[in-house]
């Protein structure tokens, strides 16, 4: 079976293509005709929406009259997923937090683990050893909090975020306002996501980590012990649901 499955985030839509259980081909679309052409040229058969900006079904009405067996749009409040779903609102999770965790409990079965989505914002959530899917928090992300000291203040500029290369050597004090402000947000978060690990691992001391996100590469080398970076982690998840969806 070839299956496409679509991310459609707040920055970007992107889309993994799996034949069988194998992600082919990955990438990001801007408009519903993009993913039809890429539908066109994969061959795709089965669809998987998911979104956690505009709605999914927007995108799914839009591909009618493709030559498509089925297209399904993911609802984290009712859609089947394989694990258990503790969340206390499940109607207000957002599909992407959802996803990850399918994808952790899948690549890390029979083991806890926090995902640390690092994106538009910055999401920790915990698979328990059980495959139930607990929860966590949501912080701004590395660019929010750029942006968040530029709006709430009279005097402090607009920064765009660094390079990761120029990030890596970002001292701890900043010896001028825009280096000060950068290590506030990036150093900051990085202290506070390594904050959140160590609190986890006092719970669960065989707490594995996984990574994903478009800002992930801000934190790969900066977080404490073992962590397992997985780019493709939200789109891995999403083709679980849809496998174990597709009628």
């Amino acid at each position: 079976m070839i299956s496409l499955v679509l991310d459609i985030g707040n920055t970007a839509a992107k889309y993994g293509c799996f034949d069988g259980a194998a992600l082919a081909e990955a990438g990001s679309v801007a408009s519903v005709e993009e993913l039809r052409a890429v539908l066109r040229r994969t061959q795709a058969t089965h669809v998987l929406l998911a979104s956690v900006a505009v709605p999914a079904e927007e995108w799914a009405a839009a591909l009618v009259g493709e030559e498509l067996e089925q297209v399904l749009v993911f609802k984290p409040g009712t859609t089947p997923v394989p694990l258990t779903n503790a969340y206390a609102t499940p109607q207000t999770l957002g599909a992407d937090r959802l996803a990850g965790a399918v994808g952790a409990a899948y690549l890390l079965p029979g083991r806890p683990v926090l995902v640390i989505d690092a994106g538009t914002c910055i999401k920790c959530d915990l698979v328990t050893a059980d495959a139930t899917y607990r929860g966590g928090s949501i912080a701004p992300g590395l660019r929010m909090r750029l942006q968040a000291m530029h709006a709430f203040t009279g005097r402090l500029p607009e920064l765009p975020l660094p390079a990761a290369a120029e990030a890596s050597q970002l001292a701890l004090c900043g010896n001028d306002t825009r280096t000060a402000m950068l290590s506030g947000a990036l150093n900051g978060a990085a202290l506070e996501v390594n904050g959140m690990i160590a609190s986890y691992r006092v719970e669960y001391p065989a707490l594995a980590v996984v990574l994903t996100g478009g800002d992930a590469a801000f934190f790969e080398s900066r977080l404490k012990g073992r962590i397992f970076a997985v780019s493709e982690l939200i789109l891995l998840g999403l083709h679980r649901i849809l496998v174990l969806n597709v009628g």
